[in-house]
């Protein structure tokens, strides 16, 4: 029996390991474990203010009200406004 369907069953019993059946575990969790880190890894994208505006269909009036709401919070490089685009990804889909 494959431990996968041990844990799904959620049965409470005893269990004798072999050192195959420890191998097989560990790498279940190497597995799960890199499938979460390469999730993690995705580099961040960026929008600017205009593409953001766009993007969510207001104004750039309606974003700066937003920051000041801190409901949309920008990142400045120098005195350009940039967007995270997870950030609004996230608010597209609470309006949804």
């Amino acid at each position: 029996m494959r431990i996968e369907t041990l844990l799904e069953s959620g049965a409470n019993v005893s269990i004798m390991v072999t050192p195959t059946d420890l191998k097989e575990f560990a790498l279940s969790l190497i597995q799960e474990a890199a499938k979460m880190g390469s999730e993690q890894k995705t580099p961040e994208s960026y929008l600017t203010q205009k593409e953001a505006a766009e993007k969510l269909n207001v104004s750039e009036n309606t974003l700066w009200r937003w920051k000041k709401a801190k409901y949309l919070v920008p990142s400045k490089v120098g005195n350009a406004v940039y967007y995270k685009l997870s950030d609004i990804e996230k608010l597209l889909e609470g309006r949804g």
